[in-house]
């Protein structure tokens, strides 16, 4: 078997591979001693009674055969037969042929020793009843028959160990797969926990289970209580900035305004308001949506309103119907300020290097997806990975004349998806420019 088809036979899940190393084993063991004890132990013991049985059987042959007469030869069968326990009956009908149950393993090492110690033997029946064993033997005055019982032949219920050790093995596992599940839940929570706060969101969680997995899990709880007071931090040091920024470049607007209207004055208006510009992106994508809570929105909703604003700045946006799979409510866990943000980029860039935009929302069961495509440009694909780190501008690859921007507008679109547990994916339009796909974790 290739490895690549055992590894899709084989269970991904923690739990599923910690069961089959428990069942895997018990199986095996159950087909071992069950081969050790029908074939090694039972066909032994079956083969040395079935013997003991031979040896009688063919005295008793003996003795009819050398009786005198027929009504002799029947005294003989009958007396014999009391002394050694058996039923026989000279002239009576009998199996003309072998029958036993398909899965009496050890009827069938009764058959063949009999066959193979009494030439005479013209039938064994195992299948008429099960505690007798009625066999058919030839002799001088005809067909005798002999019956009697098949502990005689075999150990009584040989099957009952084997039926023991599945049942035990059956409950051992179960209980097993109880306590093991118990174990695991505790790393289940834990990467419950981990995921939800990669898609940031802070859900309880309480260390549990054993002492490694209580540890790591005190260990992810301190890397989250980490990178929160980081965030808060960053998020207030900036803030802080952008107000000691903002007053020099309020008191420089106002004296900019007052001086003379020349060349010069507005040259130097332009460059304050490209440094507030400037200033407003950076704070922008370095203080993120750490602040902003989580809350259930309509996903469509916020796209249309979005668009509506894009419009009602005189851009040429279109939004397609939105498409839901079936039974999938159109409410989303988001941070709407952060996600509307990032729609505003991916439409901001497309009104800058673009003529027209689209728009469209699709949910499925637990991806929310929203795709911007633009006629413009677009990127090439040996520079999309590069387009989205911070403070890149591909204006050369798209439209240097019509303006450009800081470099951050993809960023702080794939900084979204990524606190959202998504991705943002750049692509080639149908309307021949660039395809943005916004993917968000429901």
């Amino acid at each position: 078997m290739k490895p690549r088809l055992l590894k899709r036979i084989l269970p991904r899940g923690l739990q599923g591979r910690a069961a089959l190393i428990l069942i895997l084993p018990v199986i095996v063991i159950q087909l071992v001693v069950a081969v050790v004890i029908i074939q090694r132990y039972f066909e032994g013991v079956t083969r040395q009674m079935t013997g003991n049985i031979a040896i009688e059987v063919a005295y008793l042959t003996r003795e009819v055969n050398a009786a005198p007469s027929a009504a002799a030869a029947q005294r003989v069968a009958a007396g014999l037969g009391r002394a050694l326990r058996m039923r026989t009956d000279l002239l009576a009908p009998g199996p003309k042929g072998d029958a036993r149950v398909f899965y009496d393993l050890s009827g069938r090492q009764v058959i063949t020793s009999l066959h193979n110690s009494l030439p005479d033997v013209r039938g064994v029946d195992l299948y008429s009843n099960a505690r007798q064993v009625r066999m058919l033997v030839g002799t001088r005055w005809g067909p005798m028959r002999v019956v009697f019982s098949r502990d005689r032949v075999s150990a009584s219920n040989p099957h009952q160990l084997l039926v023991l050790v599945v049942f035990t093995s059956a409950l051992m596992t179960l209980i097993a797969y109880l306590f093991l599940r118990n174990q695991l839940r505790p790393i289940t929570r834990l990467a419950s926990a981990a995921e939800e706060f990669g898609k940031g969101r802070t859900v309880p969680y309480r260390p549990r289970g054993a002492v490694e997995v209580r540890a790591a899990g005190r260990a992810f709880l301190d890397m989250r209580a980490r990178i929160e007071r980081q965030i808060e931090q960053r998020t207030l040091m900036l803030s802080g900035v952008s107000h000691d920024l903002r007053t020099p470049l309020t008191r420089m607007k106002l004296s900019l305004s007052m001086m003379e209207d020349d060349d010069e004055a507005q040259a130097l208006l332009r460059d304050v308001e490209h440094m507030e510009r400037l200033l407003d992106a950076f704070l922008s994508f370095a203080r993120g949506d750490a602040m902003e809570e989580v809350s259930e929105v309509d996903a469509a909703e916020l796209v249309a309103q979005v668009v509506e604003n894009a419009r009602r700045g005189g851009q040429k946006v279109t939004l397609r119907p939105v498409e839901i799979s079936d039974g999938e409510a159109p409410r989303a866990k988001l941070r709407p300020q952060a996600v509307t943000r990032a729609v505003e980029n991916l439409l901001g860039n497309a009104a800058r290097y673009a003529h027209r935009a689209e728009v469209r929302v699709l949910l499925a069961p637990n991806l929310l997806r929203i795709v911007v495509e633009d006629d413009g440009p677009g990127i090439p694909e040996a520079r999309r990975e590069e387009a989205l780190r911070p403070f890149t501008r591909l204006d050369a690859a798209r439209d240097p004349n019509r303006g450009g921007g800081v470099g951050l507008g993809l960023s702080i679109a794939a900084d979204t998806a990524h606190s959202h547990g998504g991705r943002l994916l750049l692509g080639d339009s149908a309307m021949g420019g660039l395809r943005a796909e916004l993917v968000l974790a429901r």
